[in-house]
């Protein structure tokens, strides 16, 4: 089976690629990516030699590329995406561009050429949650530039569902944690800085919760949905490990055994969404997909990766000065280009 996967040089498409190849010989994959500031070459540098993969650089707005990596694809997995989301809050046109112009590029594509497509959203669509759980059918009110533009990438791929019969699904996520995470993310922010014993920032008061996934437990039920996932239909994907941001930084130092005293409380941003939750029943009972890790085990496991890559843990300085923005000036810090 030929699978092009977008942005597969990224934290989840690159677990994504090695798991496949790792697992099995039966998938040949073609990895298209622009090699953006998520990007790392490194995270496949076990397999770029495979002759079951092939790179091509390339962005997914680009309709030339895309029709000739898809024809030569039996599906489309669109990890590709603009995903920080105070990012999102400085400049949200380039998440305009990826995240919505990129989706409708391959949707578009893909339906005529009549091959599936799996959208990775997130549980940011959905926006904050006083109690209760996410279904799939559950009221989508994004908060930030960010969720909007998946939302709105959703919203493209119903309509192409119902009008053109594409075969598509949408799959979201909560959380994730593991290996080859960009270092502006809050766990790996985390480790790097405590291993530096710099000050580790968190925003308001540190209780905004969040349901958090190994990285590999969420590769699996993306190929599950892939293999056996109904057309036109979405797949929400939690582990039920709700946990609240200060609690995640004091278990890494814990694990770590560093002091609590670096822990910085820094101004909110705005539209700080306070809890997400997602109910996964209908992949568990449809597609028989079960969570595997641990997050106790997948935190130990995601901290002593880090550790023993060392070059990833040399120098945070931009990554942190770009993901920590003060908004007391929100419109100086926009820069739109059109």
């Amino acid at each position: 089976m030929k699978i092009l996967v977008t942005g597969g040089l990224g934290f989840i498409g690159s677990n994504f690629i090695l798991k496949l190849l790792h697992d099995s010989d039966k998938y040949h994959i073609i990895n298209v990516d622009a090699e953006l500031y998520g990007s790392n070459i490194k995270n496949i540098s076990k397999i770029k030699d495979s002759p079951n993969y092939e790179f091509v650089k390339g962005n997914i707005t680009n309709k030339r590329l895309m029709e000739k990596l898809i024809s030569k694809s039996d599906a489309v997995i669109n990890f590709a995406a603009q995903t920080f989301v105070d990012r999102s809050i400085a400049d949200p046109n380039s998440f305009l561009v990826s995240n919505i112009r990129g989706a409708f590029t391959i949707l578009d594509i893909i339906t005529e050429q009549k091959k599936r497509l799996i959208q990775i959203s997130t549980d940011e669509v959905f926006g904050s949650l006083q109690s209760g759980t996410a279904n799939e059918k559950s009221v989508l009110n994004p908060s930030s530039p960010y969720a909007a533009t998946k939302a709105a990438a959703e919203l493209l791929i119903n309509s192409y569902s119902k009008t053109y019969n594409s075969d598509v699904i949408i799959t979201r996520c909560t959380n994730n944690y593991g290996p080859r995470q960009y270092a502006e993310k809050l766990i790996p922010k985390t480790i790097i800085l405590a291993n530096q014993n710099k000050k580790i920032p968190i925003y308001g008061n540190g209780e905004n919760i969040r349901d958090w996934i190994y990285v590999d437990d969420h590769c699996k039920a993306v190929l599950l949905a892939l293999l056996n996932g109904k057309a036109g239909e979405i797949y929400n994907i939690s582990a039920n490990n709700e946990i609240d941001n200060f609690t995640i930084v004091r278990k890494i130092l814990e694990i770590m055994g560093k002091p609590e005293n670096l822990i910085e409380f820094v101004e909110d941003r705005p539209g700080h969404d306070l809890r997400y939750s997602l109910d996964s029943t209908k992949i568990s009972n449809q597609l028989g997909w079960k969570v595997k890790s641990g997050f106790e085990n997948g935190l130990e496991k995601t901290v002593q990766w880090y550790l023993d890559n060392p070059e990833l843990l040399n120098n945070i300085s931009s990554v942190l000065d770009l993901s920590l923005i003060h908004i007391s000036e929100p419109t100086r810090l926009r820069r739109i280009s059109y």
